[in-house]
């Protein structure tokens, strides 16, 4: 015998593919409109546990998750974007700015490249999907990288951001600046070429120029070849930019 939440299932899945995508988009905008998933499940009449699978499908593949989708396919084909769209994607932030990609941002963010990809491909992506696709191409440092013990140091000014600053060498040769602000805000630089004192202190610029605000940069990770330049970068006549090194 089905239990309700089988019967539940069944019965979405008979639904025509228009009717199954308009109900999955109503349940989604409900919670994300700030209903409880429970409160959803009895508005729609599924399941607490398939609105759930729906919320999370949407926020892992955007758009994506709405459409009908072939069962049975192996993991990495209902990616969002295509083979071609993922690599046209990273061609696309590497070595240039948003600026010069035609978008209003000073330096690359997860929304950057999430609207990027709604003009190239329209195809819209969550922050959190953006995420994934930035750590499948290796831009993102490991686990606990960005894991920095607060309240050491120079007392800092409450008007300056805290940014967490990582350099990253992808396994393709690839060289990313990672900036991570204590509330969670990532910000990003790939080039195909080392980064150098004045590469890395324009980065810091255009990063002042988006938070508006000074920035209190910790750097966490850098190449020890490097570190005799990163040390000139205090002494650059930004005075919105104070560096110190972890």
């Amino acid at each position: 015998m089905l239990s309700g939440e089988e019967m539940v299932r069944r019965d979405a899945r008979r639904l025509p593919e228009a009717a199954l995508e308009e109900l999955r988009r109503r349940t989604v905008a409900a919670v994300e409109s700030g209903l409880s998933r429970s409160e959803v499940a009895r508005l729609f009449g599924v399941s607490r546990k398939t609105v759930g699978n729906w919320v999370t499908s949407y926020r892992d593949l955007g758009e994506d998750a709405f459409r009908p989708r072939t069962r049975g396919r192996r993991p990495g084909e209902q990616l969002a974007l295509s083979p071609g769209q993922q690599a046209a994607t990273l061609e696309a932030v590497t070595g240039r700015t948003p600026e010069e990609a035609g978008l209003p941002y000073r330096v690359w963010t997860r929304q950057a490249v999430a609207e990027l990809v709604n003009r190239e491909f329209r195809i819209t992506l969550s922050p959190r999907t953006v995420s994934g696709y930035l750590a499948r191409w290796d831009l993102l440092p490991g686990p606990g990288v960005f894991d920095v013990q607060q309240g050491t140091g120079p007392a800092r000014s409450r008007a300056a951001e805290v940014v967490r600053l990582v350099w990253h060498r992808t396994p393709a040769g690839l060289d990313v600046l990672v900036a991570v602000c204590n509330r969670g805000s990532l910000y990003f630089d790939v080039r195909t070429a080392p980064f150098d004192a004045a590469a890395a202190a324009d980065f810091l610029r255009r990063l002042a120029d988006q938070l508006a605000r000074p920035v209190d940069v910790l750097v966490r990770r850098w190449p020890a070849r490097e570190t005799g330049l990163v040390r000139t970068w205090p002494g650059a006549p930004d005075d919105r930019i104070t560096v110190r090194f972890l």
